[in-house]
């Protein structure tokens, strides 16, 4: 139970305890009814059919260092196989069984993947295909070996009587866009349409999910939300273990079709209109009037996910700008992810002439590693924006201060006391004093290097005491400046040398009545592998434990945890766990596990 504390105090008697299992029961009602962010570290990366393993060398390489939050990954079950297709992109998305086997690796990769990238402090996001199975057209069997038809797939299990038969066009197919029950009943393109309206099938989805969460998963992308009613989705995330992530891709239609602003209550919704309107802006040079960006928008900032563009838009045409249009994309994604609307997703992509073409891959169609000199984009590590996130780290929760345009192609803007940055789409260079918010000190401009150990290989300025910087910002090209990237001045809020690292431990482990979760291990601040003196965690955000211990730095630490119920004590499975504590320049680290 969350209220686990709470419990602990109950006087004993029927009575009482019956009172406080409904007040823990409405308080879990209460939770389900804010959905869950993802935290102030919010930047998430679409490593677009990256294979497993190359994920989990991302987030330990590039991702964890740069501060990413997050990775949205591709579908993780059991897919069709269309070898007279090419391997398409879009086999992926069409489920076979929930079995956790595709191109990019098998069960044990992708759990290994979640643990590797939680260890770097990054959170792993489900691209989950809730809607519907695979096409009549699809023939074989799943990547995983499993057998299936149009409407039976005996893996699951689902049959005939699991799918929705419309009946309207032929081939049950849409055909009226502006028709909200042809959207939410008929096939999109072929692909048999789920009875989310049916128990049994709500049921396999939830399950589906949960096993997911079981291996360390923290949200999902749910993919064609609104082709299955707001209800049915909410029936079928609430049950979800734990409080994970959810937004919903949910592309703005017309009259008579279902609305972003319906799937709000369940999580975050991907905000369709911000690509075109950052990206025509960038792509036009016509940046004057993007302080007022929110009032294009469709939804507000706090049930938007951003974007420029998407795997889809890509490839449909929608996309005003992609990773082919070079410095302009570059800006507008950096743009995205300094400005304080929504939650900023950038796109990373494999390069394509063939719109329908699958990831680099050997000849059964198994997705190659990632290789980003040959045919993988990997846009996120451009350091406009790879470095840009460290920006908006240091910025988290601030608001936009000193805006100021040319009324055209130039516009700049601080972000509170923490960062400012300046965007030049002129063909031109920029020079010129700009009034920031930032305390007095000597700056690296990200974007022209990199920050690393107090210095910096591009080119620094000098921020006075009222706040000035003269800067010269280049011909379509961008300035960004932050506390956390300073060689000089007043310490920022985490400085390095840390005496101590504020090391957060975080299980997900579901427990007994009156049993708690504790973490042990080989140094003094653990207990010194005395479970009498292991450290307490708290159940607030149940299944997952969480608690801070001091540790010192740089130092390997094994440890294990623990369930206790008054005198009773039991140890997950072994082996121990190990980890450095490392010198974070944060002078804090969180790591997540999961129950063994």
């Amino acid at each position: 139970m969350r209220t686990r504390s709470l419990l602990a105090a109950a006087t004993t008697g029927l009575l009482a305890a019956t009172l406080l299992v409904g007040a823990a029961r409405r308080a879990d009602q209460a939770a389900a009814a804010s959905p869950a962010g993802p935290g102030p570290r919010d930047v998430i990366v679409h490593l677009f059919q990256w294979p497993w393993s190359s994920v989990a060398a991302e987030c330990v390489n590039v991702l964890g260092p740069k501060g990413f939050g997050g990775v949205q990954v591709s579908p993780p079950q059991e897919h069709v196989v269309l070898p007279g297709r090419g391997h398409p992109w879009w086999q992926d998305y069409q489920p076979v069984s929930y079995q956790l086997t595709t191109r990019r690796g098998d069960r044990a990769a992708f759990a290994g993947m979640v643990r590797t990238c939680h260890d770097a402090g990054v959170k792993i996001y489900v691209d989950a295909v809730v809607n519907h199975m695979a096409g009549g057209a699809s023939t074989g069997t799943g990547s995983g070996g499993s057998t299936y038809r149009h409407y039976g797939y005996p893996a699951v299990p689902y049959g005939d009587g699991d799918f929705h038969h419309c009946g309207r066009n032929g081939n049950d197919d849409i055909v009226n866009w502006g028709d909200r029950w042809e959207v939410q009943n008929c096939e999109l393109v072929d692909l048999s349409d789920l009875r989310t309206e049916a128990a049994y099938v709500r049921g396999r989805l939830t399950a589906y999910l949960n096993d997911l969460v079981s291996l360390g998963v923290d949200g999902f992308r749910v993919d064609a939300a609104k082709h299955l009613p707001a209800a049915d989705l909410a029936a079928i995330v609430d049950p979800v273990t734990g409080s994970p992530y959810v937004f919903s891709e949910v592309i703005e239609g017309g009259a008579g079709e279902p609305t972003p602003e319906e799937y709000a209550g369940i999580g975050d919704v991907t905000e369709f209109r911000y690509g075109d309107v950052v990206g025509t802006a960038f792509r036009d040079g016509n940046l004057a009037n993007l302080n007022n960006l929110a009032s294009s928008m469709r939804l507000g900032s706090a049930d938007a996910v951003a974007f420029v563009d998407n795997h889809d838009t890509q490839r449909n045409g929608r996309a005003k700008l992609t990773y082919r249009n070079g410095s302009a994309y570059a800006l507008a994604e950096a743009f995205m992810i300094a400005w304080p609307y929504g939650v900023p997703q950038v796109m990373s992509s494999f390069t394509f002439t063939d719109p329908e073409a699958g990831p680099p891959a050997a000849g059964n169609g198994t997705t190659s590693a990632v290789d980003c000199a040959s045919g993988w984009a990997c846009e996120h590590r451009w350091r406009s924006t790879a470095n840009m996130v460290g920006l908006r780290n240091a910025a988290a929760g601030a608001g936009v201060t000193n805006w100021w345009s040319n009324g055209s192609d130039q516009i700049a803007f601080g972000r509170g006391g923490a960062a400012y940055a300046a965007f030049n789409r002129a063909g031109g260079a920029l020079t010129r004093t700009f009034q920031t918010g930032l305390p007095a000190g000597t700056y690296c401009d990200v974007l022209s290097g990199d920050f690393s150990g107090g210095s910096c290989t591009g080119t620094t300025y000098q921020v006075n005491a009222a706040g000035q910087v003269t800067a010269t910002v280049p011909a379509n090209g961008a300035l960004a400046l932050h506390v956390n990237a300073r060689t000089s001045g007043t310490p920022g809020p985490t400085p390095p040398g840390c005496a101590t690292v504020a090391t957060g431990f975080e299980v997900t482990a579901t427990t007994a009545w009156g049993e708690n979760v504790f973490v042990v291990g080989n140094v003094a601040a653990l207990g010194g592998w005395n479970p009498a003196n292991a450290v307490p965690l708290g159940s607030a955000s149940y299944p997952v434990w969480r608690g801070t211990v001091n540790l010192p730095p740089n130092t390997a630490v094994e440890y294990k945890y623990l369930r206790k119920n008054g005198d009773q004590v039991v140890w997950e499975g072994d082996p121990n766990r190990v980890r450095n504590v490392g010198a974070p320049a944060s002078c804090a680290v969180t790591w997540t596990d999961s129950w063994r």
